[in-house]
């Protein structure tokens, strides 16, 4: 019998401990965490983001705060809002939401951000600290790969992991991680991206399989090994054949096709989706208690 690796449920238990310490911690010192997030422009799908970031904030006990800012926002005027962000000591985490309009640089602005702000973890500091090994707030979305990965108790050390994806959000930062000497880790990684050839010969050689590449339902069932552990982190939009004037969710990975070939998967969506916005909720706590001086 496949696994399905439930995302959502796993989800939900690390909130409801996320929202216990940020009550404990209320009551010892009568504060509470805060979280800025700076959206520039009208991307439909970065305001449905932002939305469900400020409902999480308010469900556990975050203090959220939106700076909303439209499309013709000069880079003077972002710095400005990033410069009073980082002075602000009831904001302990800034999220600058992606994709920028063309006219500011994404780069620059996120290395604007304080290291010890940056809750997505994009700073090249905190890159390099992971890279290394060092304690740091670790991308959201790998590090929900992580989290699942723990919770389901499923073992990476030893294990040959081949992720499908480069990304500076995704693919590299969850092979440094899967690399080090911690639980999960010390697995051996292997990165594959558009410029592989003969991707398949790869990734039939996995044990954990994580596509990243955002290509809809790229993964078919000839591409991976019996009994491999197929994680989908992909999130794309397409057309429902069923329904042509709607659309529907699905993951790089052809869940159906795949499904009764691996030992386990995770579902788009309820997969690794919900894990995203989660960790930016736990990275913004270790930012509280870094600024308490709680270990």
């Amino acid at each position: 019998m496949t696994q399905v690796l439930n995302g959502t449920l796993v989800k939900d238990v690390l909130l409801k401990n996320v929202q216990a310490e940020i009550e404990d911690l209320k009551k010892q010192t009568g504060k509470n965490p805060g979280l800025a997030v700076i959206l520039v422009g009208d991307n439909a799908a970065s305001k449905v983001y932002v939305g469900h970031k400020k409902k999480t904030c308010e469900s556990i006990g975050i203090t959220s705060f939106e700076y909303l800012l439209n499309s013709e926002t000069s880079e003077s005027e972002l710095i400005a809002v990033i410069h009073k962000l980082n002075n602000d000591k009831t904001v302990h985490g800034i999220l600058l939401q992606l994709p920028l309009p063309k006219h500011l640089d994404s780069d620059k602005m996120l290395q604007l951000i304080s290291p010890e702000k940056d809750v997505d973890g994009f700073h090249p500091i905190n890159v390099g600290k992971l890279l290394i090994g060092l304690d740091t707030f670790k991308s959201c979305t790998p590090y929900g790969v992580c989290e699942l990965l723990k919770y389901y108790n499923i073992d990476t050390a030893g294990k040959h992991v081949v992720i499908i994806g480069r990304s500076n959000i995704v693919g590299k930062p969850l092979a440094a991680m899967l690399m080090q000497k911690s639980t999960p880790g010390n697995a051996t990684v292997t990165v594959c991206h558009s410029q592989t050839p003969n991707i398949a010969e790869i990734t039939k050689q996995a044990d954990i399989l994580i596509a990243a590449i955002g290509v809809p339902n790229y993964v078919k069932r000839d591409m991976i090994k019996r009994e491999a552990i197929v994680i989908d982190v992909g999130m794309n939009r397409i057309v429902d054949n069923e329904n042509p004037t709607k659309s529907r969710l699905v993951g790089d990975v052809d869940y159906n096709d795949v499904f009764d070939k691996c030992a386990a998967i995770t579902p788009v969506p309820g997969g690794i989706g919900p894990l995203t916005i989660t960790m930016l909720m736990k990275n913004t706590l270790q930012s509280f208690k870094n600024n308490l001086k709680i270990t």
